[in-house]
């Protein structure tokens, strides 16, 4: 309600309200109008939502579901490829350090070599790959010995020749006695 409603209001035969009794009108009628805006504060959020909840609703009218699904299978597909290719990974890392340590302990020489002449694929499939490298690393130690360290048995103590430097044949290293005329005289 308008004031210049009211103070053009005609009670008749040229009554009019008074200022005060419009002021107490308006007053009442503000209340009314407070009271009926509470109800309807949260006007502007809910119609905010509401847009966007109908242009939500118009994205996924448009979605293509049938692509989603092939872009899921997709990516599971390479995230099992990427599994089953870790998995090879780790096992040639295995398969390498086990067959690198074997041809260690068997005291190989040169390990590509070693390496080149055994069959890996069918060590590879092996189901007990560490006794058949041994086993195959054995039967090449036996076709290609210069592939491997000759392996020195000591003799026995009290042997003829025991306790000398049998590998260059030089004589047994000078005694004490020897060493200490040697550093005070400094002769032989």
């Amino acid at each position: 309600m308008k004031r210049e409603y009211l103070e053009n209001l005609d009670l008749g035969n040229g009554v009019k309200l008074s200022k005060e009794q419009i002021d107490g009108i308006m007053a009442e009628n503000g209340k009314d109008i407070e009271a009926t805006k509470g109800k309807y504060v949260d006007y502007d959020a809910l119609k905010t939502q509401l847009t966007e909840a109908n242009t939500t609703i118009e994205g996924f009218k448009k979605l293509d579901i049938e692509g989603i699904k092939k872009a899921a299978d997709d990516w599971k597909t390479k995230a099992e490829k990427a599994e089953a290719d870790a998995a090879a990974k780790i096992a040639e890392m295995q398969f390498d350090g086990l067959l690198s340590s074997t041809v260690t302990a068997v005291k190989g020489k040169n390990a590509k070599a070693i390496r080149a002449l055994l069959d890996v694929d069918t060590l590879k499939t092996s189901k007990n790959q560490e006794a058949d490298i041994k086993a195959a690393l054995e039967g090449l130690k036996k076709e290609n010995a210069y592939l491997f360290e000759a392996e020195q048995v000591p003799p026995p103590p009290g042997a003829p020749g025991a306790g000398k430097d049998q590998i260059n044949n030089n004589p047994p290293a000078h005694t004490m006695a020897q060493s200490i005329k040697e550093s005070m005289f400094g002769g032989k």
